[in-house]
């Protein structure tokens, strides 16, 4: 019998002929329209991970404090005294380059109902984001709308957005990245989670109604962007905060009550995927009755409904007898609620439209058993690798103390340095995170460009038996970091260096890191080096785990980051594997931000003496160049470096701290700086000359701190018994309103006034938008 479709309409699902074939294989039968759907979103890498699964087996995934790893919504660590977080993060790229403000708003839309599907209270809100570069118009749009479409989700729903990182590069023109990450504190007594159970149980649809919008998001999340993505617009979801706001209440209500066996969000792939996750995760079935669900549309056909990729819907299992109690709850917050459906016993996911049996599929067969695709790795790093690692600093122009010719323009230090500030990957976001509402819930007790990672005050929304009336001064860190440089250098070293550099984060503002969420953008998989850059990163990314002692709690994958040109060539973003990580403050009084505190207390940089120019923003922003090797992660030395970093927050001796990441000591020392709007005197040795290295080389292990002057003897013999000779006092913090660095012969390297870095570091974003 020949196949009821063609190959192009097998194509439009995702498909490839011999996924085709396997699914005639499967089901001892052609598919009907409806069923090849199914099987196109869910086998679609968006869902399945069909080339990313067999690497994600080597991350760590368990540990002292996790309490549930992948496979759930969300990870959920243990934060001691029976609070326990959940987090996780996701990516909404294609749709916001097709539709930024929609894409991005139900980006934070999903992550949200990641989080209080599991039974725990969002309170807060992190992003991750990339774009070209500003002098595009169309850049500065899609910029503008994702920036609108988060702060309006999350300003509405009533969850800050405390955090978070923004990038541009031309890398990212046609493609760029949205990656969403929340956090909520656990509200219910048991975990909720998504696996079916209880055969007779009833299936309860709740929340939104069902649409044409967002159809075939995940097959469209899985693909190459091209000429005609805009075409596929009907493939971007349309969020309603304010009712997610109201099924965040009725959801935990709900949860509450212990009625709730069981409970999926609708996320990509909508019904499809939500009846099929929870019937494998639970080994049983689910009938669902496609006649049973409010939809705001007429006419619609069984492949609509299930690929509908409405937004603010749930799936729940209620236990027997208790359903009508649920409904209630949801009717009274305004919301639908209806039994649509059955668990059986028969592993199969039966849809039911208008009497009919509309699909009837193995639910293992969509959820779990799924095409997976080992392909093979490079022997060998890919050509433009091996080329860039060639590069050395002996490319460079010769420098002295007074500065460097470039192109045949003399620039002082004091104008790299000020060159760097303006350059809009380093310079502030504040136009960025003025925008959000980062202090509702009165929780946050760092705020946005004061600290090198956000801290959220942990209220427990209930008593805790057994803890009584204690003050809770526990809080939480977050972070989310990736030098994505780094990795398109080295896939390997660039990966290592994400978590090392989330890690510091964390410590700078005295957190213990505990766990991670990741967040996998790459190209294509079928491409050798796109393969290469993924694998390569996915094992530094398991190593750096390993050794921080973070699992990986879940996470998102999110390949076919390519912009097809008008001559169908791919062009690939950076790889960027998106580290989300998560930390214990053991006292919220007891806090660094970065910015100087007071004249007189003395700055030191601790850690390694290593740094290079490979990968770095001064030889890319400055020099048009991006090669060389970028700096290797040496474990032991970091483990050092923080444990003494939050000590000595802790102690007290820490006034500020500030991790030296992009743009090097020079860009570190100037933000210390701005933050504080005080000056500083420093005092640097020259190495072999090489003062660009110096300045604004980059490397790991590596954070600048202020010490108030009393608790110098303590806080240098505690640091010099474990660091040793990685201890370095570099000056002192000046009333007067410059940046001064001097040589250690106290020739001028750069005097720079803390207005004219200002004026370059907050207006940055500001003078290419309103271009």
């Amino acid at each position: 019998m020949s196949a009821p479709f063609s190959p192009q309409e097998i194509a439009a699902e995702g498909l490839k002929p011999e996924e085709y074939e396997e699914i005639v294989h499967r089901l001892g039968r052609h598919p009907n329209k409806a069923e090849l759907g199914m099987f196109g979103v869910m086998w679609s890498e968006h869902c399945c991970y069909k080339n990313s699964r067999p690497l994600l087996g080597q991350f760590p995934t368990t540990g002292e404090h996790i309490l549930v790893g992948p496979g759930e919504n969300a990870g959920i660590v243990d934060l001691g005294d029976g609070l326990h977080l959940a987090f996780k993060i996701e990516s909404h790229n294609h749709p916001s380059a097709i539709e930024p403000f929609q894409g991005a708003a139900t980006g934070v839309g999903g992550i949200l109902r990641d989080i209080f599907t599991m039974g725990a209270r969002p309170i807060a809100i992190l992003n991750s984001l990339r774009f070209g570069t500003l002098d595009n118009a169309r850049t500065r749009r899609i910029f503008s709308g994702v920036v609108e479409g988060i702060s309006h989700y999350g300003n509405c729903v009533g969850v800050p957005t405390v955090g978070g990182e923004v990038y541009f590069d031309p890398a990212y023109t046609g493609n760029p990245l949205v990656n969403a990450m929340a956090l909520g504190i656990m509200e219910t007594p048991e975990i909720v989670k998504a696996g079916a159970i209880g055969v007779g149980n009833p299936v309860l649809y709740v929340g939104s109604t069902t649409g044409r919008d967002g159809m075939g998001g995940a097959s469209f999340a899985s693909s190459e962007l091209t000429d005609q993505s805009m075409d596929d617009r009907p493939a971007v979801q349309v969020g309603d905060p304010f009712l997610e706001k109201s099924l965040i209440e009725a959801c935990l209500e709900a949860f509450k009550t212990g009625a709730v066996a069981s409970a999926q969000d609708m996320g990509a792939a909508g019904i499809t995927c939500s009846t099929s996750e929870m019937a494998a995760k639970g080994g049983v079935g689910i009938e669902l009755d496609l006649d049973k669900i409010p939809v705001r549309e007429t006419g619609m056909v069984p492949y609509e409904y299930l690929l509908s990729e409405s937004q603010e819907r749930m799936l729940f299992v209620a236990h027997k007898g208790r359903e009508q109690e649920l409904i209630d709850i949801f009717h009274r917050w305004g919301l639908q609620a209806v039994m649509a459906g059955v668990v059986i016993e028969e592993p199969i996911v039966r849809i039911l439209f208008q009497g009919e049996v509309a699909a009837e599929i193995p639910a293992t067969a969509l959820a779990d058993n799924t095409p997976i695709y080992h392909r093979e790795l490079l022997p060998q790093a890919p050509d433009y690798a091996q080329k860039a690692w060639r590069w050395t600093t002996e490319e460079l122009p010769p420098c002295d103390g007074a500065g460097i010719v470039v192109g045949g323009e003399s620039l002082s230090w004091g104008a790299v340095l000020l060159r760097l500030l303006d350059s809009p990957s380093l310079a502030s976001k504040r136009w960025v995170y003025r925008q959000y509402d980062h202090q509702v819930q009165n929780n946050t007790v760092l705020l946005p460009g004061g600290a090198d990672a956000a801290v959220i005050r942990i209220r427990p929304q209930e008593p805790i038996p057994n803890v009584g009336a204690t003050v809770f001064t526990k809080g939480v860190a977050a972070t989310t970091d990736c030098n994505a440089r780094y990795v398109y250098l080295d896939p390997y070293e660039g990966a290592k260096a994400a978590v090392a550099e989330a890690a510091r984060n964390l410590s700078c503002v005295g957190a213990q890191p505990l766990a991670v969420t990741d967040n996998l953008n790459f190209g294509s998989p079928e491409h050798p080096v796109g393969y290469w850059q993924l694998a390569k990163a996915c094992e530094g990314i398991a190593e750096a785990c390993r050794e921080f002692a973070t699992p990986v709690t879940g996470g998102n994958v999110s390949l076919y980051n390519e912009t097809l040109d008008s001559e169908g060539k791919p062009q690939a973003i950076y790889p960027t594997p998106v580290i989300g990580m998560v930390g214990l403050v053991p006292d919220v009084t007891r806090l660094c931000g970065q910015g100087w505190q007071g004249a007189g207390d003395l700055v030191y940089l601790i850690g390694s003496a290593g740094v290079t120019l490979g990968g770095s923003d001064y030889l890319a922003l400055v020099h048009g160049t991006v090669a060389g090797q970028p700096p290797r992660i040496d474990f032991e030395a970091e483990r050092r470096v923080q444990e003494v970093c939050r000590e000595g927050i802790y102690q007290g001796w820490l006034r500020s701290a500030h991790d030296c990441a992009e743009g090097g000591l020079g860009v570190a020392l100037a933000e210390c700086c701005l933050g504080g709007e005080l000056g500083a005197e420093i005092t640097l040795e020259g190495g072999d000359g090489r003062w660009d290295e110096v300045l604004f080389g980059e490397g790991g292990a590596r954070i600048v701190v202020s010490v108030a002057p009393e608790f110098q003897a303590l806080w240098e013999d505690y640091a010099q018994s474990v660091l040793g000779e990685g201890v370095w006092l570099l000056g002192t913090v000046q009333a007067t309103a410059n940046l001064r660095v001097f040589t250690s012969n106290q020739d001028t390297l750069l005097n720079v006034s803390i207005k004219e870095l200002g004026d370059r570091w907050h207006l940055a974003l500001e003078r290419r938008l309103t271009l």
